[in-house]
């Protein structure tokens, strides 16, 4: 249903009753896909009434998104919290450009779905079980390592 305010109220209610039974009843996936807005520059006005600032603007965009996501590669590897800072790069990189708002808007419903799909009772389960065998068979081989060389380094072992 439109509810525009450039139809009179006899056009509204003509039109409501025309629309058919199946677009009425229509379940969330109807809703779940309306159009969104076009992607607009986050940037203030006055820096989008220049072109050579706008452009000065989004280069400045890119690039801190780009340090950011550096960062977030290199937490991968490191002490830090690498995910969330590369979620946060592409956040950055979302303000100004159309391409890295649907990656972020994929990225969220494709994290939403895993979350939902770990709450699964059969896949937590699933999780679990793989847990249990997985830390059995590392508690296995620290015990035959601690039996095999006692409570000894591996480096400070000597030819045995």
């Amino acid at each position: 249903m439109n509810t525009g305010s450039d139809r009179g109220a006899n056009e509204s209610a003509a039109d409501e009753s025309a629309v058919p039974a199946t677009e009425a009843t229509e379940g969330a996936e109807g809703a779940a896909e309306t159009p969104e807005t076009p992607h607009v520059s986050k940037a203030p006005a006055f820096i989008k009434a220049r072109r050579g600032l706008h452009l000065s603007w989004q280069v400045g965009v890119f690039v801190v998104g780009l340090a950011v996501i550096g960062a977030g590669v290199a937490m991968l590897v490191l002490p830090g919290p690498g995910w969330v800072a590369i979620f946060a790069g592409l956040a950055i990189w979302a303000t100004e450009f159309a391409w890295a708002h649907l990656v972020l808007r994929w990225t969220k419903r494709k994290v939403t779905e895993a979350a939902q799909k770990a709450l699964d009772p059969k896949v937590r389960r699933r999780n679990i079980i793989l847990t249990s065998v997985g830390l059995v068979i590392a508690g296995a081989l620290i015990g035959f390592y601690l039996w095999k060389y006692g409570l000894v380094l591996p480096w400070n072992l000597k030819d045995q």
